[in-house]
């Protein structure tokens, strides 16, 4: 029997104590906008030599506008180019910036070549400047108008309240709105990408972002990344599971194969048409795990592995059993196939992990498929 590697998903292993460590990429798109008249050119200024470099290939036309991708601290020069009559005053104007850990950030060269430097957490402070700004100037004139009345100027500053309540509100409706249009978008295309894989037996694998050398026990294995992201990583590592380890976890699960579940999010499980498979959970019988138990060893090294890649020292204790998924016969020209769709085990609402839920997802294959892999 072919022994196949094992995909490790850091997307949803059950953690009882521990919180991520959450560390952001440092590159950072910005977007350059030339409201001037003149044309302008964009250069990367060498944080040691300030030696300048032309990034914008030659220049950016009125009106125009230029994206780069760079990181967080780099700093960037902006610079007049001369027209016909030269430039708009003496000497052509140079203005600099520098690339904020935000994000959105939009840099724009007025007429007077000045630059105004947007991003996310700037744009969001103006706007709730604004919002309080309108709710002040009317409660301002009810206090006024009230007087020594207190009864009166309690109402307009329980007003300026439920003013700035309903702002702030009516925002947050618009983004949760945003957040769900986008889960749609990403669940359809999950849907409709699963298909066309399954369906396209010749599709390669995406290729490895980079690979790795991880040991563990003495033995050394080549893991390929294939996504890395602050919240979300998928790795694939050769050879995880030995022929023993498998037989071992199929004679374990054989008593108690029942149709498979995903996890409902609340603590339990439900059914789902994303699972055409059988399963059954498998308790590792850790104290044989010095006598060399295979399932034991197996398990051993799923939370080495873990605690490599999260640091997190995770240990055994109070968390899920291994669990086997087991396809039989439903092939390709059925009408439902045997076939592990996309799906979460758990919340999958792109907020932050929640405390004390499944933090990674270890897929182990012990036999190699037909079509498709």
């Amino acid at each position: 029997m072919m022994r196949m590697s094992i995909v490790f998903i850091f997307l949803a292993l059950l953690v009882q104590s521990a919180t991520p460590k959450v560390h952001r990429s440092v590159n950072r798109s910005i977007q350059i906008v030339n409201e001037s008249a003149s044309k302008i050119e964009i250069f990367w200024v060498h944080p040691e030599t300030r030696e300048p470099s032309l990034m914008s290939n030659p220049f950016i036309v009125p009106g125009a506008d230029f994206s780069l991708n760079s990181f967080v601290g780099h700093e960037f020069l902006v610079k007049e180019m001369p027209g016909k009559n030269g430039c708009q005053v003496d000497s052509c104007k140079t203005e600099n910036f520098k690339v904020s850990p935000n994000d959105e950030q939009v840099i724009r060269v007025s007429p007077e070549i000045t630059v105004t430097f947007v991003d996310n957490k700037i744009r969001a402070r103006k706007e709730a400047d604004e919002l309080i700004k309108a709710c002040q100037v009317d409660a301002r004139k009810r206090v006024e108008l009230a007087g020594q009345d207190k009864a009166a100027a309690l109402d307009a500053m329980d007003d300026l309240v439920n003013c700035v309540q309903g702002g702030v509100s009516s925002r947050l409706e618009t983004v949760n709105e945003e957040i769900a249009f986008q889960a749609s978008v990403r669940t359809d295309i999950a849907a409709l990408l699963e298909n066309y894989t399954c369906t396209d037996d010749s599709l390669n694998s995406s290729k490895d972002i980079t690979t790795q050398q991880w040991k563990q026990a003495d033995l050394t294995r080549t893991v390929h990344i294939k996504h890395e992201r602050p919240t979300s990583r998928i790795h694939v590592i050769e050879n995880f599971i030995s022929d023993d380890e498998c037989d071992a976890m199929e004679a374990a699960a054989q008593k108690s194969l029942h149709r498979a579940t995903v996890a409902d999010g609340k603590g339990g499980s439900r059914l789902s048409d994303n699972r055409k498979a059988m399963q059954a959970g498998i308790k590792v019988p850790w104290k044989d795990e010095a006598s060399g138990n295979a399932i034991a060893r197996l398990s051993r090294r799923v939370y080495d592995y873990t605690n490599h890649v999260l640091g997190l020292g995770i240990e055994e204790h109070g968390q899920e059993d291994l669990m086997s998924i087991q396809y039989f016969g439903r092939g390709k020209n059925d009408t439902e196939p045997d076939r592990y769709t996309p799906h979460c085990d758990g919340d999958c609402t792109g907020l932050p992990h929640k405390h004390g839920t499944r933090m990674a997802t270890m897929v182990m294959y012990c036999d190699v498929a037909d079509l498709g892999g």
